[in-house]
């Protein structure tokens, strides 16, 4: 898994990068086929005094691109929000991606017989 955390207007610190990565552990726990992950973390000033701290991810799988973002007054706060919504498209691409289809009771003994 090929994994890229960026700062615009910000420096990532080693304890942001550790951060993003322990909450990072938690969606590719859930699904393993993760191909690439670039990280931005972004900090807007909108006003003289107003910030916004804003965090993106995407998620490359097998298949598919998962592109969510998420915007705080905490980019921490932001990044939790962000691996929550993550975490949500991650299982629901995993449910779609696994084989629903079981064969039936009747369709098993007519194979058979």
């Amino acid at each position: 898994m090929n994994l890229t955390i960026s700062g615009h207007h910000l420096e990532v610190t080693p304890a942001l990068r550790e951060y993003v990565l322990t909450k990072l552990d938690r969606v590719t726990r859930h699904f393993d086929q993760v191909v690439d992950v670039t990280v931005l973390l972004t900090v807007e000033k909108l006003k003289e005094k107003e910030r916004r701290q804003k965090a993106e991810v995407t998620l490359r799988v097998k298949g598919r691109d998962i592109f969510v973002e998420q915007a705080h007054e905490d980019l921490y706060a932001a990044i939790d929000q962000l691996m929550d919504k993550l975490d949500r498209q991650v299982v629901r691409h995993k449910d779609k991606v696994q084989d629903h289809h079981h064969a039936t009771a009747k369709r098993l003994e007519a194979n058979a017989g």
